[in-house]
């Protein structure tokens, strides 16, 4: 169901990564009105990025769900821009989302046992 990915050059130490997914996760799985036990958050610290010409501190966001409510994308890019702000110190004009609601029967994961 929904996943984040962040990809940033922004350099934190872990217990600055672990709260940023515990967050992340709970904000998801709050935005979309979907059950936290189905949200993914990956976090990518990534060496090398630029953006606009340099290097200063960047995030690049993919959000996928199914039945991602297109209307709220606004409202979804202002909250998770501030969570990146909050947490990684980038600036909002420093972060892309991508956003995406793929088909049901192209989004899945194994039943378990």
């Amino acid at each position: 169901m929904p996943t984040l990915k962040i990809q940033t050059n922004a350099t934190r130490d872990d217990s600055a990564w672990d709260a940023l997914l515990d967050t992340a996760s709970k904000q998801v799985a709050e935005l979309l009105g979907k059950p936290e036990g189905y949200v993914m958050v990956i976090a990518e610290p990534t060496a090398k990025m630029r953006f606009a010409g340099t290097d200063e501190p960047l995030a690049y966001l993919e959000l996928k769900s199914l039945g991602l409510p297109e209307a709220r994308t606004p409202e979804l890019s202002a909250a998770l821009t501030a969570l990146v702000g909050e947490h990684l110190g980038v600036p909002a004009a420093r972060v892309y989302i991508e956003f995406s609601a793929p088909a049901r029967h192209l989004f899945g994961r194994a039943k378990p046992c």
